[in-house]
């Protein structure tokens, strides 16, 4: 994977490793299919994963439909009872402020 989903997990990953400097990325889930598994994001608990398919990247927060976004970055997994995701496709940016703070608000869920 060298193209534009590297770079978009790379800056990602910056973001989520910023947020909290208790934030601690491991690879979970391998698998024949996936021999590299999934980067995990957890601090106090999940915070997030990472998976890139063929057409996005998508960012699955454990909690996400208990954290506030205000601003929308939500955009999948919607109807799901416990978790949200956001889709980025090729040429699709995020906010970095208004990401940040969701993170903040994932990590502060999981300290109670």
């Amino acid at each position: 994977m060298s193209d534009w989903r590297e770079a978009q997990v790379d800056r990602m990953r910056g973001l989520l490793l910023a947020a909290d400097h208790g934030m601690v990325e491991e690879r979970k889930w391998r698998k024949p299919t996936n021999p590299d598994g999934v980067p995990t994001f957890s601090c106090d608990g999940l915070v997030c994963t990472v998976e890139t398919y063929k057409d996005k990247v998508k960012l699955t927060f454990a909690k996400g439909a208990s954290l506030p976004d205000p601003t929308g970055i939500f955009n999948a997994s919607l109807d799901a009872g416990t978790r949200r995701a956001v889709d980025l496709h090729e040429g699709e940016d995020v906010d970095d402020a208004a990401f940040t703070d969701l993170v903040r608000a994932a990590v502060a869920a999981n300290r109670g």
